[in-house]
């Protein structure tokens, strides 16, 4: 394009979206107007035919529309509506709320919710070479806050420890399996909601822990995700073979939360939709019901640092915590039960708390040892010191799991409390358990103080009803072990 066509069409752009319906509701500046006509650019000159505006769900789920490039003017300048019950949906995609009645529903009658584009987290897909992902904020219709939206619940977060003089870096450390697929389950009678799930086989034998003959087998898989993750900038560290047959751990370089929290939920989908068009099956999910599963875990590494002195506060002087570690510790232990509807959202969670498995089963603190939940990896003159969290479920909301650290670490740096002595035998200690199933995170975190402090009730209340739509479908289902302990007995 000449020069002073280019110029013409810059001005055009710069005009629309200064003008636009999202300028007018004060939901871009200056700086994202400019941001957005790079972008535009950037997509025309590398010839994209569409772009997949996304959002994350309560759940973690990337949900969107695919747009053609030429109508990304349009949605840059006025934002993307969709139906609120994309917010309002259970994990087997149902609509969880009364929406037509009104009761007790946030968002009656099934109103639209407003998207807006965050350019900074525009990826053009190497799998998908002529598209592109664009992740949003939402906004209601008129262009004012939802208050259970999960970007901006982490936001609100972070902005708290900002007033602090406090920014908290995390690493990420993941665990998902990959299986083959023998049997996509896609016959009509298999579409139900949720769908029927495939039939899978493993990809190479398991427990082999990081054995080097079994990464040779998963190697042509590894390197295809590890180069996907690359190409959309996320810094992989490390990619290793895991204990179960097919499971996997990838681990990234630390970063803020709402980098990591955007960088989790892009892993996920571009795990599962690479894996999927390569005629594989990826699962986030905790403890998979296929002959010979380990159950994967999320590591949540995080420190903070000072704002002002670029320091990491959790590194200590000696051998012990310091201040602002202890704190930490003791908030995050304080309020394990309560955090656990956000850091184990689902029933499989729960099914990871046993003994023995690398896993916790209580709420207690180590050092460096990896029964515990929290592990304390801190020492004179590290500047990599940090907390591990090992509670975390695989398919957590990283917006909520990564909030709910910071609700939790900033209420006992604010009580001032400092947790009990580090466990050595993290499963026979006395320290309280951790919940036992999904109802009861429900109940801890419907009766939580603290949460319905930080976040209000109406946040609480709407967490509560989503989850336990999920947790009474549970309850209802007649499980196998129901089938085989009755059925001949009486």
């Amino acid at each position: 394009m000449p020069r002073s066509d280019e110029a013409r069409v810059t001005k055009q752009d710069r005009d629309r979206l200064g003008s636009g319906a999202l300028a007018r509701l004060g939901l871009v500046d200056e700086a994202a107007i400019e941001a957005g006509v790079r972008l535009l650019k950037r997509v025309r000159d590398d010839g994209l035919e569409t772009v997949r505006v996304l959002f994350s769900d309560p759940h973690g789920v990337l949900r969107g529309k695919a747009i053609a490039a030429r109508a990304l003017p349009s949605v840059l300048s006025d934002g993307m509506k969709v139906p609120s019950t994309l917010l309002l949906k259970d994990t087997a995609h149902r609509t969880a709320f009364p929406i037509w009645s009104g009761d007790g529903a946030p968002m009656a009658g099934a109103s639209d919710i407003l998207l807006v584009p965050d350019t900074a987290t525009f990826r053009r897909l190497p799998w998908s070479p002529h598209s592109g992902w664009l992740l949003c904020d939402c906004v209601d219709s008129v262009g004012a806050p939802i208050p259970f939206a999960p970007r901006d619940l982490l936001r609100a977060e972070v902005g708290r420890l900002a007033d602090r003089g406090m920014e908290m870096r995390v690493g990420l450390e993941v665990e998902f399996h990959v299986f083959d697929v023998i049997d996509p389950r896609l016959s009509h009678g298999d579409t139900t909601m949720p769908p029927a799930p495939p039939e899978t086989r493993a990809l190479a034998p398991g427990y082999q822990f990081l054995t080097e003959t079994v990464y040779g087998q998963l190697e042509p898989v590894m390197d295809r995700l590890r180069r996907m993750s690359e190409e959309i900038g996320l810094p992989v560290r490390s990619t290793e073979v895991e204990m179960g047959p097919g499971q996997f751990e990838f681990t990234f370089d630390p970063a803020d939360p709402i980098t990591q929290a955007d960088a989790m939920v892009m892993f996920r989908t571009l795990v599962q939709e690479v894996c999927s068009a390569d005629g594989k099956h990826a699962t986030f999910m905790c403890r998979p019901k296929v002959d010979n599963a380990a159950a994967s875990g999320w590591h949540v590494h995080q420190s903070l640092i000072s704002t002002e002195t670029g320091d990491n506060l959790f590194m200590p002087a000696d051998e012990g915590l310091t201040g602002t570690a202890s704190g930490w510790i003791a908030g995050l232990l304080d309020h394990a039960g309560e955090s656990c509807v956000l850091t184990t959202p689902t029933v499989n969670g729960y099914k990871r708390y046993t003994q023995h498995q690398l896993a916790p089963d209580r709420i207690a603190w180590g050092r460096d040892n990896r029964g515990a939940m929290l592990r304390a990896l801190m020492g004179a003159g590290d500047t990599a010191s940090r907390v591990e969290n090992r509670v975390a479920d695989p398919a957590a909301n990283p917006y909520l799991l990564f909030a709910s650290q910071i609700v939790s670490g900033l209420a006992g740096l604010d009580a001032g409390t400092a947790p009990p002595e580090a466990v050595e035998k993290p499963y026979s200690s006395d320290a309280p358990a951790l919940p036992m199933n999904l109802g009861a995170a429900i109940e801890l975190f419907r009766d939580s103080a603290l949460y319905r402090k930080i976040w209000g009730n109406e946040v609480v209340d709407y967490f509560v009803t989503l989850k336990s739509a999920e947790w009474q479908r549970y309850l209802a289902h007649v499980s196998d072990w129901e089938q085989a302990e009755y059925f001949r007995l009486f």
